[in-house]
């Protein structure tokens, strides 16, 4: 929601927060890589239970996601394996973080907790695939209550106050809803466009052909 809201508007405060990254031509998908990896070395310390650490690797990581697209705008240099390489490993960040929240309450035997936070990794990506869908159909698809910026913000909150708990509620009840809430606005949009494929004696089977 944040993204879809603010968007590109958020450059011009890059590039003046951050005037360094742009004095030079820098690779947008080292960026990307190595937000992830600081991302990689946050699982690790949450799996070991240090949950303060791990929150502050996570807002790290979230720099480099956040200035890897600015960076390669500025220079030009934003490529379609690009957004494929920041797509996928988003949600190699994603799964990798929840992984290692599970690992530790595993180890302390908390079958609650461990719960929790596989049925948040699920709905989280589910989440963003539905989207990822969805824009194979329909040209613009800015849907989502809480989205992966919200997701990761919680995450990392929730981890450096001592709410990690609660965070997982929160992201995991408002990825579920967010679901629903992408499942039925793509239902309602692609019913349109269907309707209009009849009409005009358009495509059929579709479903097949996506896959």
């Amino acid at each position: 929601m944040i993204k879809s809201r603010v968007g590109e508007q958020l450059d011009g405060v890059i590039h003046r927060l951050f005037p360094f990254l742009f004095r030079r031509r820098v690779n947008p998908n080292v960026l990307t890589v190595s937000g992830a990896l600081v991302a990689l070395v946050a699982a690790f310390y949450f799996a070991s239970g240090n949950f303060v650490v791990g929150g502050a690797l996570i807002l790290a990581s979230g720099f480099f996601d956040l200035v890897d697209g600015v960076v390669a705008r500025h220079h030009g240099s934003a490529t379609r394996f690009g957004a494929f390489l920041d797509s996928t490993l988003d949600r190699f960040v994603d799964m990798t973080l929840l992984l290692g929240i599970a690992v530790h309450f595993a180890a302390r035997g908390d079958a609650g907790v461990v719960l929790l936070a596989g049925i948040t990794l699920i709905a989280s990506v589910l989440v963003s695939y539905a989207k990822a869908r969805a824009e194979l159909v329909l040209p613009k698809f800015e849907v989502g209550w809480i989205e992966r910026g919200e997701r990761v913000g919680i995450l990392a909150i929730g981890s450096l106050f001592g709410w990690l708990v609660p965070a997982l509620w929160l992201i995991a009840i408002g990825s579920t809803l967010t679901l629903i809430q992408r499942f039925a606005v793509a239902q309602r949009e692609m019913a349109l466009l269907d309707a209009a494929d009849l009409d005009g004696a358009g495509p059929v089977g579709l479903g097949e052909q996506m896959g």
